[in-house]
């Protein structure tokens, strides 16, 4: 078998990211959502959660002109202001056009492929070399992607999403314990079980790792995912997915949890029903996002909610 092409990532990738975010936002092409944020502390997990009140604003997808027409893709031919960089042989990076955090970047295929295939090893090396770009800089980049009609997954084209850990951080210097926030899945590797209500499945990486060892370490947490819902089921390493999942990947971890539920119902102190906390990839992260006053206030008065929700969305720990 031919060894497969390594991707190139520029070695400035940062500055690069840095400077297309600031360019299309000045310029109108990325839309940027301030946001509170507060630490919750729901039985012994640190979560941040934020609250972007102008995210419940955000256009909507584009509609096809004709009945019967595909959906708008923004990926497939992405505008010169979008685009970050191609990444060859077989990837491009984008922006985020709707940013809750600054910088907020995409690794999409060139090729438009299913977002609820299996990962193939060029997607988890397209990644990971993005991962070492940051890392090579002193600065940590958090990447996440949503399979399946439970995990937050909103674009068909596949997609991994990529997020500068400095600029998750912002805002948390001025709230109380804002300092004991760290990415929740290299918390669960330290300390090697999940203190979650929901399972995790955890894999410790390498830089000199080969692309089929990291492919083959998210394959097995993919496996044993699958296996879990499944427990008779042949687990198959490439098409359709059999389980909705997020996976995540750091510098030295990967993480994956099925997902059974997208969120739950956010209710007040007398409740009643106030909103939707919805969790995607970035619960392997340790953040959450809502959109209103009411579920602000709600979770903040009583974080025990957070815990309720994050019980429901998965299986339960093993």
């Amino acid at each position: 078998m031919a060894e497969m092409t390594r991707p190139f990532v520029p070695q400035n990738l940062p500055a690069l990211v840095k400077a297309a975010f600031n360019k299309a936002r000045i310029n109108g092409d990325v839309t940027y959502y301030p946001t509170q944020v507060a630490i919750l502390s729901p039985g012994s997990i640190t979560f941040q959660l934020r609250y972007a009140p102008s995210l419940a604003l955000k256009p909507k997808a584009p509609k096809p002109k004709e009945p019967n027409g595909k959906p708008f893709n923004p990926f497939e031919n992405p505008s010169s202001a979008m685009l970050v960089t191609e990444l060859p042989p077989s990837h491009r990076l984008v922006l985020n056009k709707f940013a809750v955090v600054p910088e907020h970047f995409i690794i999409v295929t060139r090729e438009v492929k299913p977002q609820t295939y299996v990962l193939e090893k060029d997607d988890i090396e397209a990644t990971f070399a993005c991962i070492q770009a940051y890392h090579a800089e002193g600065q940590k980049l958090f990447a996440f992607f949503n399979s399946g009609p439970h995990s937050g997954a909103s674009q068909p084209h596949r997609h991994l999403q990529l997020l500068p850990v400095e600029r998750m951080r912002d805002g948390l210097e001025d709230v109380d314990r804002g300092s004991e926030w760290s990415v929740l899945v290299e918390r669960l590797a330290e300390a090697g079980k999940a203190p979650l209500p929901f399972n995790v499945f955890t894999a410790t990486i390498r830089s000199d790792m080969s692309p089929e060892e990291r492919h083959n370490a998210y394959l097995e947490l993919y496996r044993r995912a699958v296996k879990t819902v499944f427990p008779d089921r042949e687990v198959r390493s490439e098409g359709e997915a059999e389980i909705s999942y997020n996976f995540a990947m750091t510098s030295n971890t990967m993480a994956l949890c099925p997902r059974t539920a997208e969120g739950l119902k956010v209710k007040n102190k007398s409740g009643e029903d106030v909103g939707e906390l919805s969790l995607n990839g970035t619960v392997l992260a340790g953040t959450a996002l809502v959109k209103t006053q009411a579920e602000w206030d709600a979770l903040r008065e009583d974080p025990d909610m957070l815990l309720d929700v994050l019980k429901k969305i998965g299986l339960p720990p093993q």
